[in-house]
């Protein structure tokens, strides 16, 4: 059996999040709602529960503020946000657990077997959350971006970028107005130079601005058709994140 405390400002989120627990994960024990960072300080040290679901933007003081007060407790957390997609590709690179609101029951039933097997293996890793405020402070760092060529570097506003396709060791970067480039960096090299903007790594082959993306179509893992006109493949592993990035926040 799992203990749990629910930490939202809103009543009505914490209940109905409690439901979604009593009625798929019947392993959790919810021990109690908070609804405020000064009495979840309070209750989770007395109660010592093995998970939190901390709801971030709370009336004076967030989720991130509780946790920086409650450093030496052992517990696990999982997020509960209707971040924008900023926020989510930030929790995915530092491996922190989240539930995008409104909350999917498959996902909250895998998120607490993740929970139940690292419980009593782990603590909560304070880098991580460390690198995850930071990325949340720092969205858009970058504003040009530099590709490089056989002649130099070429820099770009990153809103003109479309998408970025592997070619071997090079990279094709498809711009608007068809324009098109080709750079002796890989995709590998690009995503992680995109980390904290509005790219995401559709498919080993694809890097796509989620901002330019038209139409998602549904299949195993789908397609996606871009701005350009190009239509693209979405792996099957990364559909559930990518419709994630592209719900309202």
């Amino acid at each position: 059996m799992l203990t749990a405390i629910i930490v939202d400002d809103e009543v009505s989120g914490a209940k109905g999040l409690e439901r979604l627990l009593n009625k798929y994960c019947p392993e959790v024990r919810v021990l109690t709602l908070v609804h405020s960072v000064d009495e979840a300080e309070q209750k989770i040290p007395a109660l010592s529960p093995d998970m939190v679901f901390l709801d971030i933007e709370m009336p004076f003081g967030s989720g991130f503020d509780l946790l920086n007060r409650l450093q030496n407790n052992r517990f696990e957390v999982i997020f509960t946000t209707a971040y924008s997609q900023y926020a989510i590709k930030a929790f995915k690179h530092n491996a922190i657990d989240y539930l995008l609101k409104p909350i999917d029951p498959d996902e909250l039933v895998e998120a607490v077997k993740r929970c139940e097997e690292k419980k009593g293996k782990e603590i909560m890793d304070f880098k991580k959350l460390e690198n995850l405020f930071s990325s949340l402070a720092k969205p858009h760092k970058i504003q040009k971006l530099p590709i490089h060529t056989q002649e130099g570097i070429i820099y770009f506003d990153i809103d003109n970028v479309v998408r970025l396709q592997a070619y071997g060791n090079y990279t094709i970067i498809y711009l608007t107005e068809g324009k098109k480039i080709t750079s002796s960096k890989t995709l590998k090299e690009y995503e992680e130079m995109f980390s904290n903007r509005e790219f995401f790594r559709i498919h080993k082959t694809s890097l796509v601005n989620l901002l330019h993306i038209k139409q998602y179509h549904k299949g195993d893992g789908g397609e996606v058709l871009m701005s350009d006109g190009a239509l693209l493949e979405v792996s099957r592993y990364k559909k559930g994140e990518l419709l994630a990035l592209l719900s309202p926040s």
